[in-house]
């Protein structure tokens, strides 16, 4: 298989090609290996070299034989060493004695693993610089930034060296960098993908894990191979009413959309950006749906407290490691957490919790009245590497947090929240840059999300727009 051919297709039309017999698994692989090396000499955005041989899989999963990638923070895979974006675990770093829940379907829906990809330290930042890997770059313009902290998935997707890839997101980490590379990134709603064996709920229940594509379809089938609670999980949504997939075909029927372009924290939203959220608005409306100007009554300041709390729960995993880190190896915002960490009480994390609820149900009052949200993703194009230092010195957490929302000012709320949201990437700037926007859904609506996602996908479409330092 050519790499001109193999770029050409997403995950499901090489599954396609796969399951006729056009092509092998093995020559799938030896395209997206070859791939991978093209891209990542740009961008920079695999951790370690490409795994000899790729990980184990089922080979009759519904996604058998196409290629995929896993971040350097998660989900464990059994022998595979992480690093979480820090120098603080170079050398060996930290190696699973076996795979989590969500890898296991990973395994079991037969996504050939090929690598791991680069993250900031933590996974606590919406761009690409880390200590440890330098700067991942965007494959639409090098010297801006791919966003974090699912970079190197991000960057590798849009690159097309791979169809699909594993991300996080905790703060919009999966919406942030599809926005700014022009894919597709679904963050599920709150229990919905397992996070066992070891964790109750990841990160107080704030992050959730998926993958970032280039098509609405892919998002869907892929979430119908892996969804559902893990044996014991904490948090377990119900099962949605028929497959992911069927959503896109037969579309959600007419909603109540609200569209909203200004920040609760005040933060400016460009022009252009704002423009494209409310030319998707009025898509929508043309097609039917009942459009208004609404935003659900939150509290920037318990959004700020309840992403402070998820902070603290991630920088204290990183001192469960097997050895706290040395201060020279980790970044002055890390070192600033960890100070904050040892510091917390328990009436502070309680307080964070009681921010959480009054998110959470803020925003589910307002999806009473209404069916979707539609805000930007970001309030920028993509950022010029440098734009935000996470190693500057004298910076809280809190500062850094409040820096994060210059960028991305309508993520972190649905974090908080727990409400499954989607970028799409609707838009572009006056320089060539992609624009995403977020769709919101209330709580255990992936079907809508994905059913309006199909939709916009086929009226607005961006699947032929091509990164100029693409593969092949």
């Amino acid at each position: 298989m050519e790499i001109s051919e193999y770029v050409r297709h997403d995950a499901t039309g090489l599954r396609e090609l796969l399951a006729k017999g056009e092509v092998t698994a093995a020559e799938v692989e030896d395209a997206a290996r070859a791939a991978l090396d093209r891209a990542d000499a740009e961008l920079n955005a695999l951790a370690l070299p490409p795994f000899e041989p790729a990980l184990a899989h089922d080979a009759a999963g519904p996604f058998a034989g196409v290629p995929f990638l896993i971040k350097d923070i998660g989900p464990m895979a059994e022998g595979v060493p992480f690093f979480a974006g820090s120098r603080a675990l170079d050398g060996l770093g930290i190696v699973a004695p076996y795979d989590r829940d969500l890898m296991r379907r990973f395994r079991a829906a037969g996504l050939v693993t090929l690598g791991l990809t680069t993250a900031p330290e933590l996974a606590l930042s919406l761009v690409s610089e880390s200590p440890k890997y330098g700067v991942t770059r965007n494959p639409w313009d090098l010297g801006r930034d791919p966003g974090g902290s699912s970079s190197g998935a991000a960057a590798l997707v849009a690159a097309r060296a791979v169809p699909v890839a594993h991300g996080g997101d905790g703060a919009g980490s999966l919406r942030v960098p599809a926005a700014a590379c022009g894919l597709v990134g679904l963050k599920p709603s709150r229990g919905r993908i397992p996070c066992g064996p070891d964790m109750g709920e990841p990160m107080f229940g704030m992050v959730g894990e998926f993958a970032l594509t280039r098509t609405v379809r892919d998002a869907a089938r892929l979430l119908d191979a892996v969804h559902g609670a893990g044996v014991g999980d904490k948090c377990a949504a119900p099962p949605p009413r028929r497959p992911y997939a069927e959503e896109i075909v037969t579309g959600p029927g007419r909603l109540r959309v609200a569209v909203m372009t200004r920040a609760w924290s005040g933060t400016p939203v460009a022009p252009e950006v704002a423009a494209v959220a409310e030319h998707a608005a009025r898509a929508l409306e043309a097609a039917g749906h009942h459009v208004t100007e609404a935003g659900p009554a939150l509290s920037w300041e318990a959004v700020l407290h309840g992403m402070l709390t998820q902070s603290v729960a991630n920088g204290a995993s990183f001192l469960l490691a097997p050895r706290e880190p040395h201060p020279d190896t980790v970044a002055a915002t890390t070192r600033s957490l960890l100070a904050q960490i040892k510091r917390t009480t328990a009436l502070d994390l309680l307080r964070g919790f009681r921010s959480q609820n009054e998110v959470t149900r803020a925003a589910a009052r307002f999806f009473l009245d209404h069916d979707v949200l539609v805000t930007p993703t970001t309030a920028r194009p993509p950022l010029p590497h440098g734009t935000l230092d996470y190693d500057a010195e004298g910076q809280t957490m809190r500062d850094w947090l409040v820096k994060l929302d210059g960028y991305s000012p309508f993520t972190m709320a649905f974090n908080v929240s727990g409400h499954p949201a989607i970028s799409l990437p609707l838009g572009w700037s006056a320089d060539g840059l992609p624009i995403g926007v977020q769709l919101v859904a209330a709580h255990d609506r992936e079907d809508l999300l994905l059913g309006l996602a199909a939709r916009l996908e086929e009226e607005i479409p961006w699947r032929d727009r091509i990164p100029p330092h693409a593969v092949g």
